[in-house]
């Protein structure tokens, strides 16, 4: 992903819309990419700041960026190995199927 793509899918990030796909593409570039983690940055302080100041209630937003990326990179493991569950479980299916046809012809 490059940074005019990045760029483009902050909002989806921040509002928690990105698929599993986008969401790897997108903490591959924000890891290594200095100026796109900073307007990821400003993008969350405008937003979330806006919202909190309407509360009216105290907050910490560089903190709280800081748990929304590390929530992110949590979904992406879970999504990691919910992927190799699948694989696993398709090759056991694929297993099964063929060890039905074998004792079909066997017998």
């Amino acid at each position: 992903m490059d940074c005019k793509e990045a760029n483009k899918r902050m909002t989806d990030f921040l509002n928690h819309d990105l698929n599993s796909r986008e969401l790897k593409g997108f903490m591959e570039h924000i890891s290594d990419c200095k100026d796109c983690k900073e307007e990821l940055s400003i993008q969350f302080l405008i937003q979330e700041g806006m919202i909190r100041l309407e509360e009216g209630s105290t907050f910490d937003l560089q903190s709280e960026l800081d748990r929304l990326l590390e929530e992110a990179r949590r979904r992406m493991i879970f999504y990691r190995w919910l992927h190799y569950l699948v694989y696993a479980v398709e090759i056991l299916a694929i297993i099964a199927i063929i060890t039905i046809i074998v004792l079909v012809i066997i017998l």
